[in-house]
């Protein structure tokens, strides 16, 4: 089924809004305002904006290590976005979290986990939850090809095979993880989705940088997962301009093989091209642009005039809070 021009334009928005968002936070990071590693995912914007376009609200997420994107899309408030990555008390964790444990459960979102491969097995409680209660909700867990080489990922696979939960695995492979090329570290390089077979879920790759192709695999996922018919990975094709995190040379990548990439498999270019030639005029995709950069600028303008947390805050949560029955000693 052809998306339509009003959702493809929306599409685009929002993959312009995720690549001024990653921008953004890397000046930032780079000027001293944010603390901590920063994972950048500048390049897979089709990746983020076609797999989040085809769940619900009440789906359950799990972002990866580039999750800025997918936590953009989840519904939450975008300005505490940006504000948790600063570590302001206005961020949706109120500057606990950070860049890399966003979350925000009120739209399904679940947060990230610094462990490669945990969340792999983590979403299959929310997945099992949802047929327990007899819920059409689906969970999504994002990965990137490193974590194929995780027992985690096999463990997860084999329980949610047996049990038949409504899990999607979303398999970004950008052909590196940290500095280890995909076929350095795998037999089966071309397609690491083909570990899938062994547990018995079915598995589809996809050119990543394509946000209608993204967008109907998926979506082709999520109604098979919400009819009962268990698991199922998608493996997205893509490739991440930038080093592992923000400041990382990346000289270990050859210089004409991410020039290539972003001359010819960008994805908002690709995906304004598709526009232009369904008669969607070049002013309107431009304003689509000015748009989504003006509502990041006033993200990093919220987050910057936001305040610190306080210092009696580094222990809030860390310890449970009593009954009262038990305050009274009954």
């Amino acid at each position: 089924m052809e998306l339509t021009v009003d959702k493809l334009k929306q599409m685009y928005y929002d993959m312009n809004l995720i690549r001024r968002f990653e921008e953004k936070v890397d000046e930032h990071s780079k000027k001293g305002n944010i603390p901590g590693f920063i994972h950048l995912s500048i390049g897979q914007e089709a990746c983020q904006t076609g797999v989040m376009h085809a769940l619900k609200e009440t789906d359950y997420k799990f972002p990866d290590h580039r999750s800025h994107g997918v936590c953009l899309l989840a519904g939450s408030p975008k300005e505490k976005v940006m504000a948790e990555i600063f570590a302001k008390k206005t961020g949706l964790c109120e500057g606990k979290g950070g860049s890399m444990h966003i979350a925000d459960v009120e739209v399904g979102n679940m947060g990230n986990n610094a462990i490669e491969g945990s969340i792999t097995a983590s979403g299959l409680g929310t997945a099992y939850a949802s047929k327990y209660r007899g819920e059409d909700n689906v969970t999504a867990v994002f990965m990137g090809d490193g974590t194929c080489g995780r027992g985690e990922l096999h463990e997860s696979m084999n329980m949610a095979s047996n049990l038949k939960v409504p899990l999607i695995y979303v398999l970004v492979n950008n052909g590196y993880a940290i500095s280890t090329r995909a076929e350095e570290a795998h037999a089966f390089p071309e397609h690491l989705s083909d570990r899938a077979a062994g547990y018995d879920i079915p598995a589809e790759v996809v050119d990543g940088n394509d946000v209608e192709k993204v967008y109907e695999t998926m979506n082709r996922a999520v109604q098979r997962a919400r009819k009962g018919e268990g698991p199922s990975m998608i493996e997205l094709l893509t490739y991440r301009w930038q080093g592992h995190f923000s400041g990382d040379p990346a000289s270990y990548r050859p210089e004409d093989e991410v020039e290539k990439w972003k001359e010819e498999k960008c994805p908002i270019k690709n995906l304004r091209e598709k526009l232009e030639k369904r008669d969607v005029k070049p002013e309107t995709l431009d304003k689509l642009e000015e748009d989504a950069l003006q509502e990041v600028n006033e993200m990093v303008e919220f987050a910057l005039n936001s305040p610190e947390p306080e210092l009696e805050d580094a222990i809030k949560y860390i310890y449970a809070e009593k009954y009262e029955s038990m305050k009274e000693g009954k």
